[in-house]
């Protein structure tokens, strides 16, 4: 037999007394208070013997949910029935979204241009890609050309100043040459004129 709502309500305040006092006895034990061991021991004993009475307790039969659901019933013998008659709305269902034969059909066909046009994007971008990359090398030889060129132009002008220097070299060294000659000619004539005054001082 089941229990009736005061014997229900008398378990559950004896469940909460107990767990209180267990709560209470495991504070004080926690906080080694006096009598924490006594209060512990009465609430574990209260708690013991509620579950030994609650385990003569008579089980509640179940719901008939077959008074609220009667296609639930004889769950067995109609159990054909209700599957068919699930399968019979899911049918009306589709008919009145219009879904058919037919629908389905042009569903897969869609399905497959998009995945043969998603490959095409896919193709697209990959070849985009590698333009890009032709792009950046093309860019990267003309950068490198500049380069060069200007490499080129710097060692032309280097070429140019180091001939304007030989050629400045070879007219000093003649400018020299040409002031020795002059300078030996000299040295010469003042060696002639010293020579005849000596010659000149030792006739008298």
């Amino acid at each position: 037999m089941a229990q009736s709502k005061s014997t229900k309500k008398l378990f559950n305040m004896a469940y909460g007394f107990g767990a209180a006092i267990v709560i209470v006895g495991a504070l004080f034990k926690l906080e080694h208070w006096p009598y924490g061991s006594t209060i512990l021991t009465i609430g574990m004993i209260v708690e013991a013997l509620v579950f030994f009475i609650s385990a003569f307790d008579a089980v509640e039969e179940d719901l008939d949910w077959t008074k609220v659901y009667p296609e639930l019933g004889d769950a067995d013998s109609e159990g054909a029935g209700v599957n068919g008659m699930l399968s019979q709305k899911l049918d009306n269902l589709l008919q009145e979204a219009q879904v058919d034969t037919q629908l389905m059909t042009n569903l897969g066909n869609s399905i497959k241009s998009f995945h043969t046009a998603a490959e095409g994007l896919s193709v697209a971008s990959e070849s985009i890609s590698s333009t890009a990359k032709y792009n950046e090398q093309v860019e990267l030889a003309a950068t490198q050309m500049e380069s060069l060129n200007g490499l080129y132009q710097v060692q032309m002008e280097n070429s140019n100043k180091q001939s304007e220097l030989n050629n400045a070299m070879v007219e000093n060294s003649e400018r020299l040459k040409e002031q020795m000659e002059s300078l030996a000619s000299n040295l010469s004539s003042l060696n002639g004129v010293y020579g005849g005054m000596l010659s000149a001082m030792s006739t008298k």
